[in-house]
């Protein structure tokens, strides 16, 4: 599996994701049409012209799934249960149509479930960074994670 065991992410496992994803006109309408956000700041062209942005503004929540998705094939591909909730997520600078996302990702902290004694809990801190350093998006994210197969199992 690509993904990583709870035992493979210990806390202070740094990761930088490559490569990175850039942002088309096309990624921002769908995503705004199918997740039902009609904000004109998003899907109006001449509206977002005349806003204090001067241009399109892109969905923050598809630059979340976009820093999210970016950390997948690194951290979870394959040995996630699931998500348990995302915390403290913020978006400190804009992302415009032609933006370039890139994303790294640390482990913040790891213990073993308590209900579930072959998961554990990783709690990860994604940063979404544009191709100018600036960063766009940050969260914690907790994941259930596998445990490493036993010998023999799986």
């Amino acid at each position: 599996m690509a993904g990583k065991y709870f035992e493979e992410l210990g806390v202070g496992t740094t990761f930088e994701h490559a490569p990175g994803r850039t942002v088309t006109e096309t990624d921002n309408l769908l995503f705004s049409t199918m997740s039902m956000n009609p904000q004109p700041l998003h899907v109006d062209a001449e509206f977002a012209r005349a806003s204090q942005f001067g241009q399109v503004l892109v969905n923050s929540m598809f630059t979340l799934a976009v820093v999210i998705g970016l950390s997948v094939g690194d951290t979870t591909l394959g040995t996630t249960v699931g998500n348990l909730g995302f915390d403290e997520t913020r978006f400190p600078s804009p992302v415009f149509i032609g933006d370039t996302i890139y994303a790294a990702t640390e482990v913040k902290a790891a213990r073993a479930s308590k209900s579930r004694p072959e998961w554990g809990i990783v709690t990860f801190e994604h940063r979404g960074t544009n191709q100018r350093g600036e960063v766009v998006c940050t969260c914690l994210r907790n994941g259930m994670m596998l445990k490493r197969p036993a010998a023999g199992e799986g």
